[in-house]
């Protein structure tokens, strides 16, 4: 049954237009003498203890413990509950950040995984970030996994599972929005703009500002004032 107009809604968009407000210079400055003066293991003890709750000091500390362990961390960076990552001193995170709860980011210790500014990542969602690139105000939806390994599956005579793992870049374009619960598997690339449809599991390239959705994920269309040679209007 299609809604009647009178059911729908507009709203205005709100993350990626609110303005991105510098963190305090003191905790700044907190990050650095964390950063220098405590180990790893003891920079993710700190940050578990901070990690399932939601008091005012807690959302604050989990920034700030990220900024110490990440390689590169913007402002205005909000994490929410339960976030698992894996390997944060290989990160890159952009500014204007928000990571929602549950999601896990599993980096490796000689990978990248950079997140651009103004990203806006959903709640459960699982990122295999060994070699990842989001690019900036990329919408993520709640539940949607990105996976850039997998086995060989060869040789025949062992179990897949002892096979070599091949790492693939996954890049993700600018302005790009991946729907709820979609897949995107090792060596794709999302051009600028594009949309992924919910559930859908992306094994090939995605053009520039093109509709995909389906299992495998097909293209729909292009997006409204979009002719391919031409760019936007």
């Amino acid at each position: 049954m299609t809604a009647d107009s009178g059911d729908v809604r507009t709203l205005k968009a709100v993350h990626g237009v609110r303005p991105v407000e510098p963190d305090p210079p003191t905790d700044v400055a907190l990050a650095a003498e964390l950063r220098a003066s405590r180990s790893k293991d003891e920079l993710l003890r700190m940050a578990a203890e901070h990690t399932f709750r939601d008091g005012p000091d807690d959302a604050r500390m989990r920034r700030i413990v990220c900024r110490a362990l990440a390689r590169d961390c913007g402002h205005g960076l909000s994490i929410g509950r339960a976030v698992v990552m894996k390997h944060p001193e290989t990160f890159q995170i952009g500014d204007g950040v928000f990571i929602g709860d549950q999601v896990c980011l599993q980096g490796r210790f000689d990978g990248r995984f950079v997140i651009g500014n103004r990203v806006w990542i959903g709640p459960q969602c699982y990122f295999d970030a060994r070699d990842l690139v989001i690019g900036d105000f990329v919408g993520w939806g709640p539940g949607a996994k990105v996976l850039g390994s997998e086995h060989t599956g060869v040789p025949l005579d062992v179990p897949i599972i002892q096979t070599d793992l091949e790492v693939r870049p996954v890049r993700v374009g600018d302005w790009a929005d991946i729907g709820v619960n979609a897949v995107l598997l090792p060596g794709v690339t999302i051009g600028r703009g594009a949309i992924v449809g919910a559930g859908a599991i992306v094994t090939h390239d995605v053009e520039p500002f093109s509709v995909v959705a389906g299992v495998p994920a097909t293209f729909l269309k292009w997006r409204s004032g979009y002719e391919p040679g031409r760019g936007t209007t």
